[in-house]
């Protein structure tokens, strides 16, 4: 704006006649036919501009009149680019892959999305979809680390551990395992803005058994140890301990905790005998092997592991549902309702689609807040031909310790 002012004056001290918007006056245009006396007489040649001086005049009009309407036109696309965008507020929110928290009396949700969605609500019924990503900037190494990806930010999970929010979030191409889980670090979610922490840990392509997305963190409530689980498809969900700075530990190795099938032991690529399970209808590289999602939630005696089977993302094709198992170590085995382990393909059954408000339902989450133990999940909408809209379930608990979901 300033520079426009200083346009203006320039204009009108050096070009008196040209400013603002109109040339100084010029004598009316007169027929060269027209007799001498018809209207008085002819002005004096000296009288009369020049056509060089009329031409002068009129460049430089269009030159100062273009360079203004330039500038008020970049001046206006500033202003607009740096409007605040206002969120929305919906009681039905479409979400994938959602992850909660609670700061200054606000619950959070986290999602796939362009740079990580964001949600807000004071009660859990109305949401403000929030205009603005997490990560306004994706850093450079999640582009080097994994080939083809770009900025559409998968899996998020977060939890607040010695003073800080810790957000894990995965980089992937659909149906790869070369992927990687990076990390950002925040001290409150309502102020300030969020650190890359770099990255937690990779997968390659022939080189790993198992896919680095779907980050789930959990803390040893014995120990105060942070732990991370994670996993899609091969060999299924891994675990390992973390260090003070919520990256692995020194010497720690992935180890698989569940599997969706028993396959005979440790899964590897070789050994797959399609024939005998359902084939992948999603990727002829991940396997038949389909458990993805894992998260862990502390409750009474126990460390309750939560999975997804089978496949998501394909709106109402999905058969998405959620199983359980838990353990009394963070670390394992974690067993189901009937005593199996997870490991070989075991999990009691939690939700699963009704075909009348959700096709499937999936990768979860589960908290304690405020004395409420809440299930979170993405369901696909049977109404909204598969949109994946955020769900919300109150968790009650039976007699003898097993997690069950009631409406809100």
């Amino acid at each position: 704006m300033q520079f426009f002012f200083h346009l203006c004056h320039f204009a009108a001290k050096n070009h008196p006649g040209t400013w603002p918007f109109r040339p100084k006056t010029l004598p009316l245009p007169h027929n060269i036919n027209d007799d001498a006396g018809t209207n008085g007489s002819l002005p004096h040649p000296t009288e009369l501009p020049t056509t060089q001086n009329t031409d002068d005049t009129m460049k430089k009009t269009i030159c100062l009149l273009t360079l203004l309407t330039l500038c008020l036109a970049s001046l206006a696309q500033g202003h607009r680019r740096r409007a605040p965008r206002a969120p929305f507020e919906t009681t039905t929110p479409m979400a994938h892959d959602p992850v909660m928290a609670y700061d200054d009396s606000t619950y959070h949700i986290f999602a796939t999305g362009t740079g990580i969605m964001h949600l807000t609500s004071r009660d859990l019924r109305t949401w403000s979809v929030q205009p603005d990503p997490v990560m306004t900037v994706i850093p450079a190494w999640t582009r080097d680390s994994v080939p083809g990806f770009k900025d559409h930010v998968w899996a998020p999970d977060i939890i607040r551990w010695h003073g800080l929010w810790w957000l894990a979030y995965s980089c992937s191409t659909f149906g790869k395992n070369g992927s990687a889980i990076g990390l950002l670090s925040r001290r409150s979610l309502s102020r300030g803005t969020w650190s890359d922490e770099g990255c937690i840990v990779t997968s390659r392509d022939k080189r790993d058994n198992w896919n680095a997305i779907d980050p789930c963190f959990v803390i040893d409530e014995a120990t105060d140890t942070p732990w991370m689980a994670w996993g899609s498809f091969w060999d299924g969900i891994q675990l390992c301990r973390l260090d003070s700075t919520m990256h692995l530990a020194k010497g720690e190795k992935p180890r698989t905790i569940a599997r969706r099938y028993d396959f005979g032991g440790e899964l590897s690529q070789d050994k797959h005998d399609d024939r005998r399970y359902e084939s992948n209808p999603t990727s002829k590289f991940a396997g038949p092997n389909a458990i993805e999602a894992p998260f862990i939630m502390h409750h009474g005696q126990y460390y309750y592991l939560f999975v997804s089977w089978d496949y998501c993302c394909r709106g109402a094709k999905s058969n998405y549902r959620v199983a359980v198992g838990r353990s009394k170590s963070v670390a394992g085995p974690y067993l189901d309702r009937q005593g199996n382990d997870m490991a070989c393909g075991g999990g009691t059954l939690l939700i699963e689609g009704d075909k009348q408000e959700y096709e499937a339902v999936g990768h979860c989450a589960a908290y304690n807040i405020n004395g409420q133990d809440l299930y979170v999940s993405h369901g696909y909408s049977t109404s909204m031909n598969g949109a994946a809209m955020l769900v919300v379930r109150d968790i009650r608990w039976t007699s003898d310790g097993w997690p069950e979901l009631h409406k809100r």
